[in-house]
């Protein structure tokens, strides 16, 4: 307040002077409102009903409207307004439904005129013709509209919206019988007073509530709405439909919406909640606000600019209980502090970088960006308006491109289209992805699905499995009996120099399994290598390994070195070989008897087969055995960038290892992913991934923001049961148009008439007619 300069505006014979100016306030206010001469306001709320002097250095307060010792509810204001024809005539909208008229020049302490209680919920609001001295239109929480007459004790029409709650009426500035409706459903509607029977214009505004709208006072056919998805749009009436000509992206949901006087392009918003500020947009330039008022310390609650024909000044009132004049030198001007460089990625990893020209000048080496290519159609270069009151700051544009083969995000929607996340076993998931990461040439990301199949999965269930694969396979290669004869026992006893293991590979095998009857001596040399943790073997080379060996063995017989495997140590005592094995030496087909006699195995072979055939570890770790190596591994791709790896794999292991990673982490993860989804248009796999999820936090994001009102198509209102037969007329609201039978399936209804009926009948009727097959005259359309 010290700092504040005086500033006087010429308004025919009158003069606006002041200052920004602040008083305190008995309670919060929920609304004010200024009279024509713009000396008095009057400020309303739950808990006060006053007028205030607007002098030159203060408020000074005039009077109390609140009389008697216990006020009833009709003092209990939600919204008020001072006519600006007659300077002794409010109206207020009572949160018990009255609608009250006041009349300041009464003698009496009780200023109220005149009490309609024909609404049966909360009044939103309240609004004077703005030539009709006795016209006033109320909007209620029951979704109607009244249009009062003064001179009379009753309202003259009413305007039913068939929607939950009416959140603000508007007379237009121009058109002397049409008045604007906003409502929650997001529609606003455009209503002609001379017929309350049906709207004029309907059409969707926002996604959510529409809390507020304002004609613009000089252009005819502009109407600024504000609602709860935090946008300001500005739509031009004059055409055949709604056109959204400017939008304006607030931080918080907008309440009051107020255009600037003798500024086309101006217009001043408040914020229902988190935000206090009060902020005053050029429509021109919709990113950052022209002025910013910072002075109130809770949310405001009502802005009106002081007079209809003066810019400078702004009155506001605040649930902190301040009554403020604002005056726009004091303003703060964002603009000013704002950061000339901006910094963005592109989907194809190409790098935009704008700098103001004045330190890009100096780098002869660095070329702006010249526009225009067809590469980024999205960049519009704006040329400069002279008229705009924005301080001119140019920027010039450098774009780092990549190259594209290489950055190609193809492999993204691919994946994310034929990923499978649910529905299949675990192993047959996780199979299925490896093949599909395969495919797109991703060798990293398929041997991890291959390898979280191995970790987690049950090694007792399921084909693919590599230790039953172990279990089915003989342990050593087969061998013949004749090619182990004295010579070879004898070698082997002089500890003479060993070979090392014979690799197996596919083609190139040193074994002979002709012997199929010589089961007890039968092994597999690829089951002993894969054991020992030989990498050469394919993982699938181990079901081809029996059949590839005997169609070798059949073109070729080779005989198996006599030093297969290495000694451990000399073995000097020379125990008897095992009975079995001379037995079954003894009986062999393929070794005569003499030969039976000298061919047994000597300790040093007994003890090379004990010992190769042990299990040298055990079979199966346990699932949780490896989550923290996992959990590594999702912090590792979600740090390159992969977030749709760590998502999936979160999905697909489920429990295993959701409760490894905080919750925070998860969120930020499945947020990342659903919105690289959504900006490919990848509406399915967005919402598979949403159901999915193992975070609360984002299950919940497919089931918000998501209202579907019904209306039945026989008395018009809102039902309000889960069924389909309305429980005001008792009739069923789901009959076909058409055929005037009971629609089980498929139902479509015009959101004009709330007729419908079967989708294949609806269709062949709007193929040769236009208006609603209900005979109601609304022409409906199906697109």
């Amino acid at each position: 307040m010290e700092k504040m300069s005086r500033v006087t505006t010429a308004l025919g014979s009158n003069s606006i002077t002041g200052r920004t100016m602040f008083c305190h306030l008995d309670a919060p206010a929920n609304a004010i409102s200024v009279c024509r001469d713009a000396t008095q306001v009057v400020v309303a709320g739950r808990n006060i009903f006053k007028i205030y002097a607007i002098e030159e250095e203060q408020f000074v307060e005039k009077l109390n409207l609140r009389v008697g010792r216990k006020p009833s509810l009709n003092f209990s204001c939600a919204d008020v307004m001072w006519h600006q024809m007659e300077e002794n005539l409010l109206a207020t909208a009572a949160t018990n439904g009255a609608v009250v008229t006041w009349n300041l020049g009464k003698p009496s302490r009780n200023k109220q005129d005149q009490l309609f209680t024909e609404h049966k919920r909360t009044v939103n609001k309240v609004c004077f013709h703005p030539t009709e001295v006795y016209m006033l239109l109320s909007g209620s929480q029951d979704g109607f509209m009244k249009c009062f007459d003064l001179r009379k004790k009753e309202s003259v029409n009413t305007f039913s919206g068939q929607s939950e709650s009416v959140r603000d009426v508007q007379f237009s500035m121009k058109d002397y019988f049409t008045f604007a409706a906003s409502f929650e459903n997001g529609n606003v509607q455009l209503w002609d007073i001379r017929r309350p029977d049906r709207y004029e214009r309907m059409f969707t505004a926002h996604t959510g509530p529409v809390f507020c709208c304002d004609w613009h006072p000089d252009d005819r056919g502009w109407l600024a709405t504000g609602g709860r998805d935090k946008m300001v749009k500005v739509w031009d009436m004059t055409t055949n439909r709604a056109k959204e000509v400017y939008c304006v992206q607030t931080i918080a949901s907008v309440a009051r919406v107020k255009w600037r006087p003798e500024r086309k392009f101006h217009l001043a918003t408040c914020s229902m909640m988190v935000d206090h500020n009060i902020y005053v947009w050029d429509i021109r330039r919709p990113f950052i606000p022209f002025a910013t008022f910072e002075e109130h310390k809770d949310v405001t609650t009502g802005i009106v600019w002081r007079h209809q024909h003066d810019p400078h000044y702004l009155l506001s009132g605040s649930k902190d209980s301040t009554l403020y004049q604002h005056m726009f030198k004091d303003a703060t001007r964002p603009v000013d502090k704002a950061n000339p460089e901006g910094l963005c990625f592109g989907l194809m990893g190409d790098l935009a970088f704008a700098v103001n020209e004045s330190l890009i000048s100096s780098d002869a080496s660095r070329k702006p960006y010249p526009g225009g290519d067809r590469r980024y159609p999205f960049f519009s270069f704006k040329k400069p308006n002279p008229t705009e009151q924005f301080a001119h700051v140019s920027s010039a544009l450098s774009v780092f491109e990549t190259d594209l083969d290489s950055n190609r995000m193809d492999w993204f929607v691919k994946t994310a289209q034929l990923y499978l996340l649910s529905g299949k076993p675990f192993t047959e998931l996780c199979d299925h992805n490896a093949k599909v990461a395969r495919e797109l040439k991703r060798p990293q990301v398929s041997t991890t699905w291959t390898m979280l199949r191995i970790m987690f999965s049950d090694p007792a269930t399921g084909p693919n499995h590599n230790l039953s694969k172990l279990g089915s396979l003989p342990l050593m290669n087969s061998f013949s009996m004749k090619e182990m004869g004295p010579e070879g026992r004898l070698e082997r006893c002089k500890g003479e120099s060993r070979q090392e293991n014979i690799h197996l590979e596919p083609g190139n095998s040193h074994i002979s399994n002709n012997n199929e009857e010589n089961e007890e001596t039968e092994g597999s040399d690829g089951a002993t290598e894969y054991m020992f943790g030989d990498a050469e073997l394919d993982d699938d080379d181990l079901y081809t390994m029996e059949h590839d060996n005997q169609t070798v063995a059949e073109e070729q017989v080779y005989t198996l070195p006599p030093e297969a495997f290495q000694l451990r140590h000399e073995i000097i005592d020379n125990p008897s070989a095992p009975e079995h094995l001379q037995q079954d030496k003894a009986d062999s087909p393929h070794v005569s008897g003499n030969e039976a006699e000298v061919t047994c195995l000597t300790p040093i072979e007994s003890f090379s087969l004990i010992s190769i055939s042990q299990p040298l570890y055990s079979p199966h770790l346990h699932g949780s055995f490896f989550c923290p190596i996992v959990r590594e591994m999702l912090n590792h791709y979600a740090e390159q960038g992969d977030v749709q790896m760590a998502v999936s794999v979160l999905i697909v292991l489920g429990e295993r290892i959701r409760k490894e990673i905080d919750d925070l982490t998860q969120e930020h993860w499945y947020m990342s992913y659903i919105d690289l989804l959504q900006r490919f248009e990848l509406w399915n796999v967005s919402n598979e991934v949403i159901k999915l999820s193992t975070c609360s936090a984002i299950t919940c994001l497919n089931q918000t923001s998501t209202t579907l009102h019904i209306n039945c198509s026989n008395c018009k209102r809102p039902m309000s049961n889960k069924g389909w037969i309305c429980d005001r007329c008792r009739q069923c609201a789901s009959a076909c148009a058409v055929c005037h039978h009971v629609v089980k399936g498929l139902f479509v209804w015009c959101q004009g008439c709330s007729h419908g009926g079967h989708l294949e009948h609806i269709m062949t009727w709007l193929k040769n007619n236009s208006h609603c097959p209900a005979g109601c005259g609304h022409l409906c359309e199906y697109t």
